[in-house]
C-alpha cells in the first residue's frame, strides 16, 4: 500500500503529538528500524540512537505550520529545547506509513551562546 499525501501528514503530526506527550513508545510505532535523522548539531543512525537521544531531551514541538506533497511532510515549528525556544524546520519523508528521513534545520547560535555562558 503506498503513501498517501494525506496519511503521510497524519504519520507525521501523530508522531509529533506523542513526542510532545513523551509517549516515546507510541511515537516510534511511527518511526521505521532504519530511521535516519540529520540535523544541526548531529545526525542519528537508526530509531534506536533517535529515540534513546528523544528520551533524554524530551522537546517539546510547538507547531506552527505543516506542508505536505506526496511523501514528504515539511513542520514549522518551535522547539522548546531545554528552557531555549528555536525556531526549526523539519522535513520528514514518510514510506509505507513509517517515518524514514528526517531532516531538521534551525540557527543553532541560541544554544551555543547558551552553552558558552552568554
Amino acid at each position: 500500500m503506498m503513501t498517501t499525501t494525506a496519511s503521510a501528514k497524519y504519520t507525521v503530526m501523530s508522531f509529533l503529538k506523542c513526542m510532545n506527550e513523551e509517549e516515546f513508545d507510541d511515537a516510534r510505532k511511527y518511526a521505521d528500524e532504519d530511521l535516519k535523522f540529520e540535523g544541526v548539531m548531529g545526525s542519528r543512525n537508526g530509531a534506536d540512537a533517535y529515540f534513546d537521544d528523544m528520551k533524554k531531551m524530551k522537546f517539546k514541538y510547538h507547531l506552527l505550520k505543516t506542508f505536505a506533497d506526496g511523501t514528504d511532510v515539511c513542520v514549522l515549528y518551535e522547539i522548546d529545547m531545554g528552557g531555549i525556544t528555536v525556531f526549526c524546520c523539519g522535513w520528514y519523508q514518510v514510506e509505507h506509513h513509517k517515518i524514514t528521513h528526517i531532516k531538521v534545520v534551525f540557527d543553532p547560535r541560541p544554544l551555543l551562546h547558551h552553552q558558552n555562558g552568554n
